[in-house]
């Protein structure tokens, strides 16, 4: 198998060595929604959710998922993240998450980023199921990432 980093010449998983490369300056930014009904909207703006506030709590579940995506997802590497920031925009159909993580390391922050947003939404959704429990979690994608060997990219 050519061409995949986290396969060995016979095909079996690893982690990938980074040994090699330079420590840079790397970042990433990740967003996704969770769109909901208006009345979990307006409760989650209000302050009005049972178990609290629904969006401090998200914050926090999204930063502390950031440090431990080595822990959750196989084969990437533990980082010394220097930075994560996660804002929770409420709009017209739910809320929004965006995600910055940045790091001094050898390798990027992109899974760090995306798992943030995942897990504040998640959070959402678990503090406001009593609401709606038909909230739709969507469009979770990475938005942009900088330094690295691969350099900066964006998306379209």
């Amino acid at each position: 198998m050519t061409g995949l980093t986290h396969l060995d010449a016979d095909g079996a998983a690893h982690m990938v060595d980074v040994g090699d490369k330079l420590v840079t300056r790397r970042e990433a930014v990740a967003t996704g929604q969770i769109v909901m009904s208006d009345e979990a909207l307006t409760a989650i703006r209000a302050g009005a959710v049972k178990k609290g506030d629904v969006l401090a709590v998200a914050r926090v579940a999204g930063i502390m998922a950031a440090k431990r995506t080595s822990d959750l997802i196989p084969l990437c590497h533990p980082l010394p993240i220097t930075r994560v920031t996660l804002d929770l925009s409420p709009d017209a159909s739910g809320i929004t998450a965006t995600a910055t993580v940045a790091t001094d390391g050898k390798t990027g922050v992109e899974m760090e980023a995306l798992t943030a947003v995942s897990v504040a939404l998640l959070t959402v959704y678990d503090m406001a199921k009593a609401i709606d429990k038909s909230m739709t979690i969507k469009d979770i994608r990475l938005l942009e990432k900088r330094g690295g060997r691969s350099g900066d990219w964006r998306a379209a």
